[in-house]
């Protein structure tokens, strides 16, 4: 036999077939590593946080899927369930401030409701039944900052949401606008309305009922949260109104006052000031912030926090003087506006909310409404039941109610936010 032909021996042969499956090996190895890499990265990708460059940026994007009154809006990203078996919001959701955003024109959105069928607005709000000629106002939607799609609420989610629940709204004329918004967004998303009942004949309580889902909303006139004595006209600073009792355990409190602290002259409601029993004086601010503390211990001792959500809605601005509301039909520029209201009771009222033991949540709408100067009446309302006549409509220095805002409008906003911050505190 030739000797190069040689087979080789066995020794050799073990060694090559040491070297070969070596090289198997580090090649599977190397494949594994590159399969887990790809994996990994394919599956960050699918779980990445819903970004603002995935907002819609424009009316067409918008018009794609509009949100009709009483829709179910799609979730903004897939999330872990509740145990009631609702959405929980992601992480990313949790970090996002509702508060800080644009107003984006929508008119495929908006309004949640048409006023014609709410039988609920009193004549003080109805713009567009009182003459109002223009609608722009009642298209705009309010996109947070990153997370637009959390404010995607239709008045069907929202019914849903307050299915077997009482919410109870706590304050002034601004509240009362408020409340009125939510039952008629409630009201045009129930599926029988003939279910859907009001009873807001008296000025100090409302109460709508969806019966087909158990939803409660009331409304109780407090406008200082305080106790003020209709025949004395003392202003208790240290008990909240004996109606504090009938709402203490509710679902769903949603507290505010700041305006009739501001109001002098023949148009303050106190004559005197009271605590444990005494005249005290004192400064309007210095006596909202004792108010605010007789309500933050009142929380403490009344509330129970597991059983009960807490939120205190921030202080409606006006539209007076350099940014007057009479024939405005367009918001404001963060540039445009100069503010009026007082900041230190804003800061009065942030302050005292870091206060209580209670979890209070601070639906901070003061900001964005200060941009909606073409969202009041104006001349377009009704004063001591009465609608303007046009001679008033003509003096609108005297006339044009700058303080509240048109239904549908500006307060819908506020109530989706509200139902957000509580969805996500839920």
């Amino acid at each position: 036999m030739d000797p190069l032909l040689k087979p080789p021996s066995m020794a050799t042969r073990r060694r090559l077939a040491g070297a070969a499956l070596a090289c198997i090996s580090l090649f599977l190895l190397s494949r594994g590593l590159l399969w887990g890499s790809s994996s990994s990265s394919s599956s960050s990708s699918s779980l990445r946080p819903f970004s603002q460059e995935e907002e819609p940026d424009s009316l067409t994007q918008l018009a794609e899927a509009p949100q009709r009154p009483g829709s179910i809006a799609p979730a903004p990203a897939p999330s872990p369930r509740a145990a009631d078996g609702s959405p929980s919001p992601s992480e990313g959701e949790r970090r996002c401030n509702l508060f800080d955003g644009s107003w984006v024109y929508d008119p495929a959105g908006y309004p949640l409701y048409d006023a014609w069928d709410c039988p609920f607005l009193s004549d003080q709000v109805t713009c567009r039944r009182n003459g109002r000629p223009d609608s722009g106002y009642e298209h705009w939607s309010w996109h947070p900052t990153g997370c637009a799609a959390a404010l995607r609420l239709g008045g069907g989610e929202m019914l849903e949401q307050c299915r077997d629940k009482r919410v109870v709204l706590v304050g002034d004329s601004l509240n009362r606008n408020m409340w009125e918004s939510l039952a008629c967004i409630l009201y045009a998303a129930a599926p029988d309305r003939s279910r859907a009942l009001a009873d807001d004949a008296s000025a100090v309580h409302k109460i709508f009922r969806a019966m087909d889902y158990n939803c409660t909303v009331e409304f109780y006139w407090s406008p200082f949260l305080v106790d003020l004595d209709d025949e004395t006209r003392a202003l208790k600073l240290d008990r909240l109104p004996a109606t504090a009792s009938t709402f203490a355990g509710a679902d769903v409190l949603v507290f505010n006052t700041g305006h009739w602290w501001t109001h002098t002259g023949k148009l303050r409601a106190w004559e005197h000031l009271e605590r444990n029993g005494k005249k005290v004086e004192m400064g309007a601010e210095e006596a909202l912030n004792r108010a605010l503390r007789t309500w933050t211990s009142w929380l403490d001792r009344n509330v129970d926090s597991n059983n009960t959500r807490v939120f205190f809605r921030g202080i409606s601005p006006e539209h007076k003087s350099m940014n007057w509301c009479y024939n405005e039909t367009t918001p404001m520029t963060r540039e445009e506006y100069v503010q009026v209201f007082p900041k230190s009771m804003v800061s009065i009222v942030e302050r005292n909310l870091r206060r209580p033991r209670t979890a209070v949540g601070y639906l901070n709408i003061t900001r964005l409404s200060e941009l909606r100067r073409d969202a009041h009446p104006s001349v377009f309302t009704a004063k001591g039941g009465k609608l303007l006549t046009p001679e008033q409509r003509r003096q609108p220095g005297s006339y044009a109610d700058c303080s509240h805002w048109c239904l549908p409008g500006l307060p819908d906003t506020w109530n989706q936010l509200l139902f957000a911050s509580w969805h996500w505190h839920t």
